[in-house]
């Protein structure tokens, strides 16, 4: 009786275990979706624009390809990354801890990958994009990864 219920509580906190495991590695995959199609859309957008009009570390101001306004903001309270454009608002990625936005020049820091900090939006030409998104799985929080990064190169934006 004593080793059939020790047996019995192996297998029972191996399956609780495993649930466990389950369900944090679908929160991990899912979050990388979201980010990744977040991402994908902001690189095309960024790519694709005729210049950048403004930029702080939380809001990117873009002129899009047909001349109209198209911004990115996050929120800190919402936890949101919003693309709006003529009024329309779309939230691309929720559940964002922190999210930052810096520009760059296109010339590079000798010895590194990193780029000159831009002076303006004029002289910019890179936006360095960092973020942490994470939420809530059976009571822990669990991130995608520590930090996400992207460095996005503007393509019509000077020379």
């Amino acid at each position: 009786m004593g080793i059939t219920t020790l047996l019995v509580l192996v297998v029972c906190s191996f399956a609780m275990f495993s649930s466990r495991n389950f369900v944090v590695l679908a929160n991990y995959v899912e979050l990388d979706d979201a980010n990744r199609l977040a991402v994908d859309h902001l690189t095309r957008d960024l790519r694709q624009a005729n210049r950048l009009i403004g930029a702080t570390s939380t809001v990117l101001t873009l002129e899009d390809t047909d001349g109209f306004t198209l911004e990115y903001a996050y929120s800190p309270t919402r936890r949101t990354l919003t693309r709006t454009k003529s009024g329309i608002s779309k939230v691309l990625l929720t559940e964002c801890d922190s999210l930052t936005f810096s520009l760059g020049q296109r010339n590079p820091v000798d010895g590194s990958y990193d780029v000159y900090p831009a002076a303006s939006t004029d002289t910019a030409k890179v936006v360095n994009l960092s973020w942490v998104c994470s939420r809530k799985v059976l009571g822990v929080r669990a991130n995608t990864e520590s930090v996400q990064t992207a460095r996005i190169v503007i393509r019509k934006q000077g020379s």
